[in-house]
């Protein structure tokens, strides 16, 4: 018998997740938008509201008062590090779970954003937590799932569910 080994199955199987980040980010936004009234809270915790708005920025509403070039740099900047994600999927083990979810949900938050500017010019955010007048800015399901992978990546290189072998 042969020692062959056989290559790793690469993790672009981990695209469901970001397709189904991309749908539930959708829509939520859709029915947020159907159902809502712009910036109008609708309470459901006293920490806790959904509220309409409409970011033409990026994170924190980063360059969002420029007269609408900062839509197509959001557009490129999607699209790009959208690219570079796949490229990294298709090149990590699909058993390396962590790192290949950190990837995937961090390209659904990314998709499911970028079909909002270059549909809509800005992104639906609907998510409002505050606390005696202080509100942290309004976020979306993409937002959350680019969160999540980002904590999923920082976790993977810190090497916190890695065997000392594999460090």
């Amino acid at each position: 018998m042969s020692n062959v080994t056989l290559p790793n199955k690469s993790a672009l199987g981990w695209l469901w997740l970001s397709v189904t980040i991309v749908l539930v980010d959708l829509a939520s936004k859709y029915w947020v938008s159907s159902v809502l009234t712009y910036n109008s809270p609708v309470e459901l915790l006293p920490i806790f509201d959904l509220r309409l708005l409409h970011n033409t920025g990026a994170a924190f509403s980063f360059l969002a008062s420029e007269e609408g070039w900062q839509r197509w740099l959001f557009v490129a900047i999607a699209i790009v590090v959208s690219l570079f994600i796949v490229r990294w999927l298709k090149q990590t083990d699909s058993s390396d779970c962590l790192l290949a979810s950190g990837y995937a949900l961090i390209l659904g938050g990314a998709l499911g954003n970028l079909f909002d500017r270059i549909v809509h010019g800005h992104v639906v955010d609907f998510i409002s937590v505050h606390y005696q007048g202080w509100y942290f800015p309004a976020f979306n399901v993409a937002d959350i799932a680019i969160t999540l992978g980002a904590a999923a990546l920082i976790v993977d290189a810190l090497g916190f569910f890695k065997s000392k072998s594999e460090i």
